[in-house]
């Protein structure tokens, strides 16, 4: 089927569709653009949504994607990227295989339809034209038969008219020959151009215009079959990135495979677990037995053996670590200055003796004893961020960690402090051997420096390991040691070493000072209250000591030391055989002046001998 012979007479029609189907063109090009720009717009949404949820730098969220679940989510967040991605490489593609391309075949082809039809308009033009000829020739002939006719009529008028002159005759008889001659001629005309005529009209209907319809139907199918080549590869555009996006999408299932909650469980563990104990039972405490023996507190064997009870007995409940307070501790120095003399500590000094029903009465009148200002303030300051550098306000386990992790990057900074040194080190080298390279002398302060910096750090690195070996050797593995001894002990005096086990293993990482609780002393005087606002600042250091041996701080009160170790001294010997420390700003507590070796500092405050 050829538009050529079955739309010979449809130039018009022709004309109009070609221009509708580069409209659909257009169209076409319209709509895959449009598609880009969601494409791309998808594709930004996307990266900036998986922005959004990204963990931010040096922040609480990088800590939480240590779990397997964050990890996953993370990966999904990365995967989302590259999904974000595909999509403008479908943006990208369909611009320059489609919009692109398509955009320049319309161009052509509106040249190609313009020329076609331009030929077409031609063969029209020329075809009519023709006819206006043999329309003009036609009537020529036809006038000039019509004339020829006339005069005709009018010679054979003359002819039979008598009174007519011959010569008259004779003049219409000529006139009636011209007038016919130019109707030969006319005829002849008008012959010659419906000959023409109608070749052609022959080659305008079957040669010319079917030629441009053919062409102009050729064009017309081409782009048919260019815009369905177009769709293919719009589908194939789509097609191509589906495998990288299936390869997105399985990244993230295998993501969500590998979350372990197992896993997740024990980094809670390893994150907060603290390494304390927990608390043991807490014993009866039989209140009925002062009440009895308060009828005969002038009784002098009465009233010790009922303080005694108290002492005691009200020692029995374990206190929580948090509220803690520097107590001094119950047992007195040794005699001797051997540490052998005494195995597990000196004795406890003597206390002023008061009647029991005294006692009593103070203690079921007193209110609940407020923490001292110095634990709230120290409370506070660790809110506010102020961090101790040894981590002493952790857990023992989290300090572990704290401590291993800074003591990691302090051993990181030294390695790559000794590379640069190295570095320097072999430069210096090279200049020595090849002076013209460079002055040698020029590299001596910078070697210098990098090995100030390595000492430096290594000091550091010390400090943080003697730290972290004192944390290590109080972790559970010293809590059982601690118990083991408490229960050798518990023989001598059973009541005074329960309490201190529990208590101890209820304090942090054993650098602990004990608090006096309501329930835990009735001996507590009123006076007691006064002092726990007295201590609303730390006692200064009035100098130094060094430990001569080690000593297990198992009592109340007491505070262990190894030996050759240094501490602080903030209170001096008051003739009870025992020095006042300080470990570090959490840790004091006091030691037997017989175990140390103390350098007291003459121009600090208070700094005085006690005879």
């Amino acid at each position: 089927m050829s538009w050529g012979t079955e739309l010979w007479d449809q130039f018009d029609n022709l004309e109009k569709h070609t221009q509708w189907g580069i409209d659909i063109l257009e169209k076409y090009i319209k709509f895959v653009k449009e598609r880009t720009e969601i494409e791309l717009s998808y594709a930004k949404q996307l990266r900036n949504l998986a922005k959004k949820y990204q963990p931010k730098k040096n922040s609480k969220e990088e800590e939480e994607y240590r779990y397997t679940a964050c990890k996953a989510f993370l990966s999904t967040l990365n995967e989302m990227n590259d999904y974000a991605g595909q999509h403008e490489v479908i943006s990208e593609n369909m611009t320059s295989n489609i919009t692109v391309e398509l955009a320049r075949y319309v161009q052509e082809l509106k040249q190609e339809r313009k020329s076609y039809f331009h030929d077409g308009r031609k063969a029209q033009q020329h075809i009519e034209i023709c006819w206006k000829q043999l329309e003009s020739s036609k009537r020529r002939f036809e006038r000039d038969c019509k004339e020829a006719d006339r005069a005709q009529q009018y010679f054979e008028k003359m002819d039979a008219d008598i009174n007519v002159t011959k010569a008259d005759v004779e003049k219409a008889r000529q006139q009636a020959q011209v007038r016919h001659q130019m109707a030969e001629d006319s005829k002849a005309d008008y012959s010659s151009i419906l000959q023409k005529f109608n070749h052609e009209q022959h080659e305008y209907y079957h040669t010319h215009i079917p030629n441009i319809f053919q062409k102009i139907q050729e064009m017309e199918e081409r782009r048919i079959v260019r815009i369905g080549e177009s769709m293919k590869t719009y589908a194939e555009v789509d097609r191509q990135v589906i495998p990288i996006i299936g390869k997105c999408l399985d990244e993230i299932v295998k993501a969500a495979e590998s979350i372990d909650q197992k896993n997740d469980s024990q980094l809670v563990i390893e994150a907060y677990k603290s390494g304390f104990e927990p608390p043991g039972d807490i014993e009866f405490e039989d209140y009925t037995q002062p009440m009895k023996r308060t009828v005969s507190d002038n009784s002098l064997s009465n009233s010790r053996e009922g303080k005694s009870e108290l002492k005691f007995g009200g020692k029995s409940k374990g206190k929580l670590w948090p509220f803690i307070k520097k107590n001094k501790p119950p047992p007195p120095p040794p005699a001797s200055a051997s540490p052998s003399a005494v195995p597990n500590g000196p004795q406890s000094p003597k206390q002023q003796k008061e009647p029991l029903s005294h006692r009593f009465n103070e203690f079921m009148t007193s209110k609940p004893k407020m923490h001292c200002f110095r634990s709230l303030k120290r409370g506070l300051s660790l809110k506010l961020g102020a961090t101790p550098e040894d981590f002493s306000n952790l857990p023992p386990e989290q300090r572990r960690k704290k401590l291993q992790q800074k003591v990691d990057e302090l051993n990181k900074e030294i390695q790559k402090e000794m590379d640069q040194r190295d570095a320097i080190t072999k430069m210096k080298d090279v200049y020595l051997k090849n002076p013209q390279m460079g002055d040698p002398a020029s590299l001596d302060h910078k070697l210098a420096e990098v090995s100030q910096n390595i000492e430096k750090l290594r000091l550091e690195a010390q400090k943080f390991e003697a730290w972290l070996a004192e944390v290590e050797g109080r972790l559970p593995a010293r809590s059982e040691q601690g118990r083991r001894q408490s229960g050798m002990f518990d023989a001598q005096n059973p009541a005074t070493v329960n309490s201190c086990a529990q208590d101890r293993e209820s304090s942090p990482d054993g650098s602990y000072t004990e608090e006096q609780s309501q329930e835990g002393e009735v001996k507590v005087l009123a006076t007691d209250f006064d002092d726990e606002f007295d201590e609303e600042e730390p006692l200064p250091a009035i100098g130094t000591c060094k430990a001569l041996y080690t000593f297990e701080g198992q009592n109340e009160g007491t505070v262990s030391v190894v030996e050759g170790e240094t501490l602080y001294v903030i209170e001096e010997d008051k003739g009870d055989g025992w020095t006042r420390i300080r470990r570090n700003e959490d840790e004091e507590g006091y030691v037997p002046t017989s175990y140390v070796e103390v350098y007291l500092d003459k121009n600090a405050k208070g700094a005085k001998t006690y005879i």
